[in-house]
């Protein structure tokens, strides 16, 4: 019965995104170039260009280590903590100094692996939004664009990568993370384009 459900709910899905689909791509027809979404063609190459595309490289790069820091700052307390109050209980059990040493060192270690494994699962969709953010203004896009599409990708992010782990482990997290930020993304351009369409629809239909 679950997996009869789970079907249907997959079947709705791809339903809903192939209309959405559809729907964004006769709006883009119908507004022209100059008004539907630009952005989603930007390559490695787009940041050697000396100019807005070198420039959004620069701010995502920036973006990366800013949170990078904040990463690494978080793990490193974390093995401080663990080596602490592990160190901490191992002396007042009587263990001697060295075995305490080593029991305290084992469980910096792992908590530090633990902290580094959950913080890549914030950095992770924040950078791609960001990039996302990026790649729309450097392709002329406006803000409501890369704000659409940006948090479109982090939603996107967020939930595949969810999904995927609860399925497949952390495999399935690096394929459904990498899938729901493309997915996601390309959901945030169609609801731009359809509401940007909507929008001019409605100022063209409206008399003078």
């Amino acid at each position: 019965m679950n997996l009869q459900k789970s079907r249907v709910r997959l079947l709705l899905i791809v339903v809903g995104l192939i209309a959405l689909s559809m729907t964004a791509e006769k709006f883009r027809e119908f507004v022209g170039e100059e008004i539907a979404s630009k952005s989603g063609k930007f390559t490695f190459l787009n940041c050697f260009d000396m100019g807005s595309g070198s420039l959004a490289c620069v701010a995502k790069e920036g973006v990366k280590l800013y949170v990078y820091n904040i990463r690494n700052a978080h793990v490193e307390r974390a093995r401080e903590q663990a080596t602490q109050i592990t160190l901490t209980e191992a002396v007042t059990g009587g263990l001697r100094a060295g075995v305490a040493a080593k029991q305290a060192q084992k469980a910096g270690k792992k908590a530090a692996k633990e902290a580094s494994r959950k913080a890549e699962r914030i950095t992770g969709p924040i950078i791609s939004s960001g990039w996302d953010l990026f790649e729309a203004i450097y392709f002329g896009g406006t803000m409501t664009e890369g704000f659409l599409r940006g948090t479109g990708t982090l939603i996107g992010t967020y939930a595949g990568g969810f999904h995927g782990e609860q399925r497949l482990g952390r495999f399935g997290y690096l394929m459904g993370s990498q899938i729901g930020s493309w997915v996601g993304g390309r959901i945030g351009l169609m609801l731009y384009d359809i509401v940007y369409g909507l929008d001019y629809l409605i100022n063209f239909a409206r008399p003078d």
